[in-house]
């Protein structure tokens, strides 16, 4: 039964063909250009090449909504969206150079019902004109969908719950807008705060201004405030950033981006325990083909794990903890060499780093003494958060270098699939021979070898269009820190799973609903308990389990 129902679609449907001509901006048609015929969720249905009048032909196509893809040799990628397949479909598709997509095209309106770009890579898109973005997992390519509708401003609302998170466990609402003003202007605003946590809140505001061929100009600020942050002075920690950087493109082959970090760290309203930094970064790579080399400079350190959602403000917020009583911010200095290649269906990278790490932040839930005798020893040393129970204190300042590689690839049915391997130094605290204070037990904290294996599975699920990424990192369970803290797009600790339900579909006119769910840690790997001179219990980890589910609405 299953497989006849599975199969009546494609009973009674009259095979149709696609057909065109495929062409460069100056309309010369392009012999052996590469065509693909895709899914809505961009996997293949079928691969021609043009023939000597650059005509191209796919034939036995069942009718529905597809893409289409062409590649040619020193050219962009082009990709033509939600086209209606119908007995003989023509269509005609053009291929650019990167100079010709920033300067010359016209601007196209993108229609509301077309593919939506992922919430957390805003700041990258475009929504009303011919579009340069990064398919998931795929190259860059040059998209439009022939439509001309008016842009319209998006709005997302999010309502979510969360335990197990510093400054962060208990209810929380999100508002955010992305406009897109202009050709060349995009804007993004975001504020959540927490009701049951004394008016906690956190907001950003993004900018980014197409410089055309040159590049671009991107501006990010974020603020944090958290009331019920203490130790021994006082309460309450606020926090702001402001993250500007300029994106540069010379010719096909290199690309540079520089800027700076300048942050703002203060404990409680009239405290003189203030931290101001500035933390510049840059990098550079040189593509030939599907082949990339890259330099990295960076000497900020995410306030969140790697490859968390940067539409969040603690992902521009660099970490802060205490040590005798004085505020500090996480930091240090990396560098990096490292080699890459991408095609269609795969990616590989292996890269070599030297690190600094200045005030490396260490998590630990607490189980305090009763009479508040274990919070004010444990608050005389790090910063405590009495919602989550959870405190950050600094560990030792070390150093670190090694080498991280990394392997992806598309699988089959709309699956994707990522292996990693690094090794490095991480911080590990011994086992003390009698019950000592929190100030004793990181003075006995030290940098080790250690290695990390990693791996990753994502994917959406054809019919429900479920979204769902799972992902596993091994890494010795004694180990308080990252082996390789300032890599990109790397998986959190132990095992974790992120799921995104539609609960309606994106239609015209229409409102677009999800749940979401994303637990960290699930197995509650990696915890070690010590016992202070005061009978408390702190339980130190890489990633505390934390589990957050909620609703989002974007409009």
């Amino acid at each position: 039964m299953l497989i006849a129902v599975s199969a009546a679609p494609g009973y009674g449907a009259t095979p149709a063909s696609v057909t065109g001509v495929v062409r460069d901006a100056a309309g010369t048609p392009q012999i052996g250009a590469f065509v693909q015929l895709l899914r809505p969720d961009l996997s293949v249905v079928a691969s021609v090449y043009t023939n000597a009048k650059g005509r191209f032909d796919i034939a036995s196509v069942i009718p529905g909504r597809y893409a289409l893809k062409a590649m040619g040799t020193s050219y962009l990628p082009s990709l033509r969206e939600d086209v209606r397949v119908r007995s003989t479909t023509v269509v005609n598709l053009t291929l650019n150079t990167l100079y010709e997509v920033m300067q010359w095209l016209p601007a196209e309106p993108r229609a509301g019902n077309s593919q939506q770009d992922d919430w957390a890579w805003t700041l990258r898109s475009a929504a009303n004109r011919p579009l340069l973005r990064w398919l998931e997992d795929g190259p860059l390519v040059v998209v439009s969908d022939g439509s001309g509708a008016v842009p319209r401003l998006k709005a997302r609302l999010m309502a979510t719950g969360q335990e197990g998170t510093f400054g962060e466990s208990g209810e929380r609402f999100s508002a955010a807008v992305e406009d897109t003003p202009s050709d060349s202007r995009e804007l993004l605003a975001r504020v959540d705060f927490s009701p049951d946590t004394n008016a906690g809140m956190e907001s950003m505001l993004g900018f980014r201004q197409d410089l055309g061929y040159a590049g671009s100009v991107q501006s990010m600020a974020a603020m944090s405030v958290h009331p019920d942050m203490e130790d021994a002075g006082g309460q309450g920690l606020d926090e702001a950033a402001m993250r500007t950087w300029e994106s540069m493109q010379m010719g096909d082959e290199f690309e540079a981006e520089a800027g700076s970090n300048q942050v703002v760290a203060r404990f409680a309203a009239n405290s003189p325990n203030t931290v101001i930094a500035a933390l510049p970064f840059a990098q550079a790579g040189w593509r030939n083909g599907a082949t990339t080399l890259q330099y990295r400079m960076s000497t900020f350190l995410p306030g969140q794990q790697q490859g968390s959602n940067e539409a969040e403000a603690q992902a521009w917020l660099p970490r802060v903890s205490t040590r005798g009583g004085g505020l500090l911010l996480e930091h240090g200095m990396h560098q990096e060499i490292g080699w890459e290649r991408r095609t269609d269906a795969s990616g590989m990278q292996v890269l070599f780093f030297a690190d600094r790490i200045d005030n490396p932040a260490v998590e630990a839930m607490t189980h305090l003494t009763n009479g508040g005798s274990g919070a004010d020893s444990v608050a005389a040393s790090a910063l405590l958060d009495r919602v989550s129970g959870i405190l950050r204190t600094a560990g030792p300042d070390f150093s670190s270098a090694g080498m991280l590689a990394s392997f992806e690839r598309n699988l089959p049915g709309r699956n994707h699939i990522k292996l990693s391997y690094a090794n490095g130094n991480a911080l590990v605290v011994e086992a003390a021979p009698q019950a000592p204070g929190l100030a004793q037990l990181m003075a006995a904290t030290h940098a080790r070898r250690a290695q990390t294996y990693s791996i990753s599975l994502s994917g959406t699920l054809d019919g429900t269009g479920t979204k769902w990424r799972a992902s596993y990192r091994w890494q010795p369970e004694d180990t308080l820190t990252q082996v390789a803290p300032y890599a990109l797009d790397a998986s959190a600790p132990f095992f974790n799973v992120h799921v995104r339900q539609p609960i309606r579909l994106r239609t015209e006119g229409a409102t677009s609903v999800e749940a979401l769910i994303d637990m960290q840690n699930l197995l509650a790997e990696g915890y070690q308990p010590f016992v202070l001179s005061d009978g408390s219990v702190l339980v130190f980890a890489q990633d505390q389990r934390s589990v957050r589910a909620g609703l989002a609405f974007t409009f």
